[in-house]
């Protein structure tokens, strides 16, 4: 099954093709939670994403409903990445059947969708900041649940 991201309707087309080249990359799928503040193509992913796009597994959904009832008849954990919490990316346990949940640039994620989520989780920062790239924090928090599930162990 494995670790996997899922964008809620994402903002700014580089990050979006970061994260879907990190997946390419790390074998993990990345869910797109329409609609998208831009375009969602190869031509506005083309320059993040690069030539990755074509082994990334991509999943489209067409509303975060679509996408929850999906996660649901498949038995995935949501994990939500917000600043909102106290609870660390880095004490979580992650499962191999974990849905990271990124929110948009922009506003994160409405509470309604914040309410679904299974757990909540934030990187550890210092205090006088707002918050880290939704690409990077993807990144971050994508890299520690492989490497706790042990799915880092086959890329090598």
């Amino acid at each position: 099954m494995g670790v996997s991201l899922a964008l809620y309707q994402p903002d700014i087309p580089q990050n979006t093709g970061t994260l879907i080249r990190l997946g390419a990359c790390l074998g993990a799928p990345v869910h797109i939670i329409h609609p998208t503040g831009f375009v969602f193509s190869d031509k506005n992913l083309r320059r993040a994403a690069m030539d990755y796009a074509e082994t990334a597994s991509v999943i489209e959904h067409d509303s975060f409903a679509a996408f929850d009832t999906w996660r649901t008849v498949e038995n995935r954990r949501l994990v939500l990445l917000t600043t909102k919490t106290s609870g660390s990316a880095y004490d979580f346990a992650y499962q191999d059947h974990d849905v990271l949940l990124l929110g948009r640039e922009s506003a994160g994620v409405p509470e309604a969708v914040a309410d679904t989520a299974d757990a909540r989780i934030r990187i550890p920062m210092r205090p006088d900041v707002r918050s880290i790239n939704v690409a990077l924090a993807g990144a971050l928090v994508l890299g520690e649940a492989l490497r706790q599930t042990n799915a880092l162990a086959s890329l090598s």
